[in-house]
């Protein structure tokens, strides 16, 4: 599996450095300095299998397009800019393009927000328990929620039938840590999940990749695990 790396980054240089253990070559990973306006990723075309979109909101739509009109199957993990994304799955599906777009791409963040919804069916008809949401981040993310807790939000309220709140902590190195909580008058039940190594997430970055080559459409990590609700 040839790869295109958008975004120099943290997760950008975890990705390639694993690459070769998960049998894929790294064509060439793309800072902001060498792909100003998304100009440099048409070059890749027919010369790499899939993109992984890793870089910053404010670039991330602009690089996604320019993946779809090169043809380049892409894989975006940034999160920040969900506002653009309905825009953007519209164009991904007239170009007949492929893109998947993840929060997170841990296997078992994806597997902690289905026991997110199921959790929230079984707690709708029971009031006195209050729900919430806290996720911890190091100091440099920049969203607050971070996509992942927007995402877990989402699943779980949608089946509780009422909003959480999300509590974000920027703090140090912390990978991610994200905790659903369900808190009643004398007890407590938490779902949690801690990423102890930024490897987690390039691995499940290298997995979906490999998943999308080939495939057309607009896809998530639930696509990826085979997962119906």
């Amino acid at each position: 599996m040839r790869l295109l790396i958008i975004g120099d980054g943290r997760m950008g240089r975890a990705i390639e450095a694993l690459a070769a253990e998960r049998d894929a070559e790294v064509v060439a990973v793309l800072g902001a300095s060498g792909n100003l306006g998304a100009a440099a990723i048409a070059g890749f075309a027919g010369r790499v299998d899939v993109a992984i979109e890793v870089s910053v909101p404010t670039a991330a739509a602009m690089n996604v397009r320019a993946c779809l009109e090169a043809g380049i199957p892409v894989v975006c993990g940034t999160t920040g800019w969900q506002s653009e994304h309905p825009r953007v799955i519209e164009e991904a599906r007239a170009c007949a393009g492929a893109l998947l777009l993840a929060s997170n791409f841990s296997l078992g963040v994806a597997l902690l927000t289905e026991l997110g919804a199921r959790a929230g069916a079984l707690f709708a008809p029971h009031p006195q328990y209050d729900a919430a949401i806290v996720e911890t981040h190091h100091r440099a993310k920049l969203d607050a929620p971070s996509g992942t807790a927007v995402t877990l939000r989402e699943a779980a309220s949608a089946t509780l039938g009422r909003e959480i709140a999300v509590t974000s902590v920027r703090l140090g190195n912390v990978p991610g840590t994200h905790t659903l909580v369900f808190d009643g008058p004398f007890e407590q039940i938490s779902l949690s999940h801690e990423a102890r190594d930024r490897r987690v997430f390039a691995d499940g970055a290298l997995h979906a990749a490999r998943w999308l080559r080939g495939r057309q459409g607009v896809f998530t990590m639930r696509d990826v695990l085979g997962l119906t609700r």
